[in-house]
């Protein structure tokens, strides 16, 4: 078949290796046209299997430098039995087209071709004596004699994977025998690193037993082509030697064997040997004692560390002493499950599956990406971790074995078992083929449509390979992803509803085991949960049945799954024959996530929610949880109220209004902070606090105004005998309220014209206690208290004045602080007029011309210290009270009012009822340091977040953290920290309101 010829041949030469799959016809014709290739340039067996092959380019490539590297007397002999031995053929083609690496290999070792002869036919696979005879041969036989022995072993390992490489690529293995002959290549390789250190340092060798214990892959004999070694090291002395004298040899022994196998040389290197696993990681000692492994595992190792035992097995050394570190570290692993700290530890493990992946990645990941080979890997390892202690079926250290045990017990459902199976085989098949191209550690999918196509074809896709390959890759991964989701909670759904007779599940017993590894601490009320929403053959049922897997993974996912699951009975008792709601959770992506973080995430939502079940459409709505301004609101309140028969009934309404807006706040808030990045020490969760307020703030006012035209509607018709109106003072006025603030107001009138002023104040009077007691009455509504202590003379005057009244008491009586109090007034319901003015009247009063005398200030500092020593709770830690407590609300609040009292006259930003917006005012014209503002911004902000979650979280307001170790896990889960840091939530919040006091002593007691 020679190529150079007449136009007509070349031509057709070129198209007939385009049907062979070349890529570059011109390149492999000019490569089959080599003198040496003459004697099989015409038999069409050769193109026929090159053809065959991942990628024909590569393996002519690689057969003609073979070809090339032999002696010429060996050219004839490798030729004819590439021709006349298909069985050769295509493991030495399969090879060439599938690994540039091992190309290069066999170019530098062109006699290591025979191997591949004789590697079917004489048993000499991995995990046989045969197979560690032939190694030991390479490595100190004849061959290796004129050469270093490192350089030997890595000679004489490539030679080995030729033929695990050989039987991988022509399908004679399947990817789990491969990856075990990987692993016991690795094992021989190991035990000869290990006998080359020895015999080097014999005098350490005397004195020592040491047994290597393989971990990770290589431990449960499910090796990658290229993969660090995980291992441990377990010593003893010899009879007669000091310990520490014998942990010293063994140390060096150690150290050498690794450097045997992952030092460079002129041969290359191996892989790494990894000993991280082993007790403190790379800060523990190298070598340990058993007792000295014990110890530690005993007293100081976390789940992880159990976890990875799973796979421990003796690998090299003593094997009497590596079956002694197993036999005594195995029964730690299966009781790991029923540690304290298992289920904080398990959720940290979950997490760690997708974190710390590259965004520019993390689609490409086919070990760390969703999806991915650890969502199996974990996945099944959590299983065994939980049921395995009684279950001694489930402990084998291979994956897929495990797998196959845990579906066979009833631990997972058979046809997610055969889905995961399926996937994993797929996605380890694509990491080894990736892997063996150049030999490098990668689970990256390539990019570029070359490398795709070579992994394509070795997979056996020929037609549109790449794209073929693209869309199988992303439909494995989905269904491990699905899987993932609902593999821990579809065989507990199995267990309760007993649809089809005769399927192994799950028992009682084991349900509860994986309930309580899932975080649930009532497993036997959360099995009757399930079994009220799974059971039966109803629409609903089949509908929850699909819902629940992903359901109770977000519940699993909060402070408190128990009550998740209760609350999302609860509401599908209520809402479960409702067509829409279900349809809902179903159809509508967000809105079911939403629900569980609602339903778990504490007291307040789930208890609006429940009131009023049907406000769970707002978590499916294209603007569901956007907060509505207070036009809107106090329009539909007035719309309610006005349809509504009778006072009560509509300030009922009114309040109905309220409780689904107050859940429309609280869920957005609640999902929102879910979710969030960063450290949450250094988050900026302003803008989010100032949303809340103002929502609140809002409904606040827009209830207010609806019970105010009932209260008035109700014996005066149309028109009261008074101007009337509502200011709102404190956090109110500052559209700063909380979601258990009550409403601190004032209240105004002034008498219309020609009306009896006796009159009048009888009529106002009898508003304000109407509005109060109608927002107080009892109902399925929360109460809205009505707070006008602030009013002048406190709770000895008088609950309603005239503007009159107001303008001549603070002309002659007004106290500094009542001033102070003013500078958050703002009108929020009534006659609006009537407001402007009561603002106009105050305002030379909250910003005085000048500004604030010394006498004056010296005031307000010394009631702000009488109020730290005398107000703050008896018990209470100062150090964490949001409101009185150092650096909190009360400190940030008071410092920035003092400036707008002094500064607010010629600063017109100073001039707003917003404590952060006058602090930024503050900042703006050089009253307060960029640093010191952002200090007191962040404390204030931290404190009112903190009051919120209280609230969210034990549905009553509170200002200090919860003592209730879940409720303070909850509040942490809202401020963003994870499970198992709230001793760092609480070192944040001391750390951050300690730097803003000391902000607070510079600028308010000494500035």
């Amino acid at each position: 078949m020679a190529l150079p010829a007449p136009q007509g041949r070349r031509s057709s030469a070129f198209i007939r290796l385009l049907r062979h799959g070349f890529t570059q016809p011109s390149a492999a014709g000019l490569l089959l046209d080599a003198p040496e290739l003459a004697p099989v340039r015409d038999d069409s067996v050769l193109l026929e299997a090159l053809g065959a092959t991942a990628d024909p380019d590569l393996a002519l490539l690689g057969l003609v430098r073979l070809v090339e590297a032999q002696d010429p007397d060996d050219q004839q002999e490798l030729l004819s039995t590439v021709v006349a031995a298909k069985p050769l053929r295509d493991r030495l083609l399969g090879v060439l087209g599938a690994s540039e690496a091992l190309g290069d290999h066999l170019a530098r070792h062109p006699h290591d071709w025979r191997s591949l002869v004789t590697y079917e036919s004489a048993d000499l696979h991995p995990g046989t004596p045969e197979f560690e005879e032939a190694l030991a041969e390479g490595i100190w036989g004849e061959r290796g004699a004129d050469r270093p022995r490192a350089d030997a072993l890595r000679a004489a390992y490539r030679r080995c994977l030729l033929g695990i490489a050989a039987r991988d690529v022509c399908g004679t293995t399947d990817v789990a025998e491969t990856a075990a002959e990987l692993a016991d290549l690795a094992t021989a390789t190991v035990r000869a690193a290990l006998e080359i250190s020895r015999e080097e340092q014999p005098g350490d060798a005397a004195v020592c037993r040491l047994s290597v214990i393989g971990m990770g892959k290589c431990g449960g004999r499910e090796l990658n082509y290229v993969s660090d070694v995980d291992v441990i090291f377990v010593a003893e002395p010899k009879e007669g030697v000091e310990e520490a004298a014998a942990l010293r040899s063994a140390t060096r022994i150690a150290a050498r064997m690794m450097r045997v196998c992952s030092d460079i040389t002129a041969e290359g290197t191996i892989w790494p040997v990894d000993a991280n696993l082993r007790p403190e990681g790379r800060n523990g000692p190298l070598v340990r004692t058993l007792s000295s492994h014990l110890a530690y595992y005993q007293r100081w190792a976390k789940t992880w560390e159990f976890q990875a035992l799973l796979k421990a097995r003796p690998m090299a050394g003593d094997p009497e002493l590596g079956r002694a570190y197993v036999e005594a570290l195995s029964p730690m692993v299966w009781q790991a499950a029923e540690r304290d700290n298992f289920v904080a530890d398990v959720r940290q493990m979950r997490r760690r599956v997708v974190e710390n992946i590259p965004a520019d990645r993390v689609d490409r990941e086919l070990k760390l990406g969703p999806g991915g080979l650890r969502d199996v890997e974990f996945a099944v390892q959590l299983l065994q971790l939980v049921h395995g202690r009684s279950d001694a079926t489930l402990r084998s250290a291979t994956t897929l074995e495990a797998l196959g045990a845990l579906a066979a017990g009833g631990y997972v459902g058979r046809q997610d078992a055969a889905a995961l199976d399926a996937a994993y085989r797929f996605l380890r098949t694509l990491e080894h083929r990736i892997q063996l191209y150049r030999m490098r550690r990668t689970h990256l999918m390539p990019e570029n449509d070359a490398d795709l196509r070579r992994l394509a074809r070795s997979l056996g896709m020929r037609t549109e390979a790449v794209d073929t390959l693209r869309r199988e890759w992303k439909w494995h991964a989905r269904e491990v992803r699905r899987i993932h989701e609902k593999l821990f909670y579809r065989p507990l759904l199995d267990a309760v509803a007993h649809l089809d007779p005769g399927e192994t599940r799950l028992s009682a017993k084991a349900a509860g085991h994986r309930l309580e590894a899932l975080g649930y601490a009532d497993p036997v009320a959360a099995l009757r949960h399930l079994e009220a929403l799974a059971s039966g053959v109803t629409r609903k049922a089949a509908i929850q049945r699909t819902l629940l897997p992903v359901l109770l993974s977000w519940f699993a996912d909060s402070a408190d799954p128990d009550a998740g699951l209760l609350n999302f009975r609860k509401v599908s008792d209520a809402l479960g024959k409702t067509p829409w709601y279900l349809r809902l959770l179903r159809d509508e992506g967000a809105a079911a996530e939403n629900l569980a973080r609602v339903l778990s995430a504490g007291r307040l939502a789930p208890d609006l929610l429940l009131r009023a079940p049907e406000a769970v459409a707002l978590l499916g709505a294209p603007d569901g949880l956007r907060p509505r301004g207070r036009a809107a609101l106090e329009q539909e309140v007035l719309a309610a109220v006005g349809r509504a028969e009778g006072a009560e009934a509509a300030v009922a309404a009114a309040r109905g209004v309220r409780r689904r807006e107050l859940f429309r706040t609280a869920a957005a808030d609640l999902i929102g902070a879910y979710g969030t990045e960063g450290s949450p020490a250094e988050k900026d969760h302003g803008s989010a606090i100032d949303v809340v307020g103002s929502a609140v703030s809002d409904l606040t006012a827009a209830t207010l105004a609806g019970a105010l035209r009932a209260a008035v509607r109700e014996q005066w018709g149309d028109t009261l005998p008074t101007r009337f109106t509502v200011i709102g003072v404190g956090r109110f006025g500052g559209h700063e309220l909380s979601y258990g603030s009550d409403a601190d107001v004032l209240f105004v009138h002034e008498p219309r014209e020609g009306a009896d002023e006796q009159e009048a104040a009888k009529a106002a009077r009898a508003v304000a206690d109407e509005m109060r007691r109608l927002l107080q009455l009892p109902s399925a509504d929360p109460p809205l208290p009505i707070d006008a202590d602030l009013r002048p003379e406190g709770r000895s005057g008088p609950l309603v004045r005239t503007l009159a009244s107001y303008a001549a008491y603070y002309r002659r009586w007004s106290l500094v602080w009542e001033a102070q109090a003013l500078l958050r007034a703002e009108p929020v319901a009534g006659d609006a007029g009537l407001g402007q003015r009561f603002l106009d009247l105050i305002d030379p009063l909250r910003y005085p011309v000048e500004g604030l005398g010394e006498d004056a200030i010296r005031e307000i500092r010394r009631l702000k210290a009488r109020m730290e020593s005398e107000r703050l709770p008896r018990g209470a830690d100062p150090t964490t009270h949001t409101k009185l407590g150092r650096g909190g609300l009360s400190d940030v609040e008071w410092t920035v009012q003092l400036l707008q009292m002094r500064h607010g006259w010629c600063v017109p930003g100073l001039r707003t009822t917003r404590t952060r917006e006058a602090l930024a005012a503050a900042h703006a014209a050089g009253l307060v340091g960029t640093e010191e503002a952002q200090t007191l911004d962040e404390a204030w902000v931290l404190a009112a977040r903190v009051r919120n979650a209280v609230m969210l979280v034990r549905g009553r307001p509170g200002d200090t953290f919860p003592v209730d170790g879940r409720e303070l896990a909850a509040v942490g889960r809202y401020l963003g920290y994870e499970e198992g840091h709230v001793g760092e939530m609480l070192d944040d919040y001391r750390r951050i309101t300690r730097r803003a006091r000391g902000v607070v002593e510079e600028l308010f007691y000494e500035g």
